[in-house]
């Protein structure tokens, strides 16, 4: 297929609740979709035991951050439970301009910023199966103090309300069913250069 002939590539970004399990369903992509490109996010955040810096995110002080919020090198940016968190432009418009579909998980605010500048791009919102499920998962995965759970609980209801927002809802009730109907959402590796 020649260039000219292949479809335009897309980004796709993944928002929802904290707690609702986009990490989990990302890592499920990470092994099942290689082609597709996933988006580093910065952050001022404390990095998880688990997290590879440059892999889950690129983790930064608050004075370099605030450099690429005043050179514009971020697609979008929010500050969430005292961390800021942000897209970095070069990247995303990098790999489109490769014809490479692209995918974002960022909070609604920054789901908002991307429509506004990109409106183009298909957002999806990765739901929780009730609201108590929601609060369930975020006790139980014990990686916030009580205050910043608070925090959340409180912060993930009016994400719930700007569901209506998005292009597409799946509801993460089982991951793996998740992550496939996401895959299937992002399109095909023939697709893919």
């Amino acid at each position: 297929m020649h260039d000219d002939a292949r479809p335009a590539a897309r980004l796709t970004v993944l928002s929802g609740p904290s707690g609702v399990g986009k990490d989990s369903v990302i890592e499920l992509i990470r092994a099942r979709a290689p082609w597709l490109r996933l988006s580093v996010s910065v952050t001022t955040r404390r990095k998880r035991d688990y997290e590879v810096d440059g892999v889950h995110y690129h983790f930064v002080g608050r004075p370099e951050f605030t450099r690429l919020i005043e050179g514009d090198q971020l697609l979008e940016w929010a500050e969430f439970a005292g961390n800021l968190y942000g897209t970095p432009r070069a990247q995303v418009e990098g790999n489109l301009a490769a014809g490479i579909s692209t995918l974002l998980k960022i909070d609604l605010q920054g789901a908002r910023q991307v429509r506004a500048s990109m409106p183009g791009a298909q957002l999806v919102f990765l739901a929780p199966p009730s609201v108590q499920e929601l609060r369930r998962r975020l006790i139980g995965r014990g990686t916030d103090d009580e205050a910043t759970i608070a925090r959340r609980l409180a912060h993930a209801d009016d994400e719930l309300a700007a569901e209506k927002e998005f292009d597409v809802t799946i509801v993460n009730d089982y991951v793996e069913r998740a992550a496939d109907e996401l895959i299937t959402l992002l399109g095909s590796p023939s697709n893919q250069s």
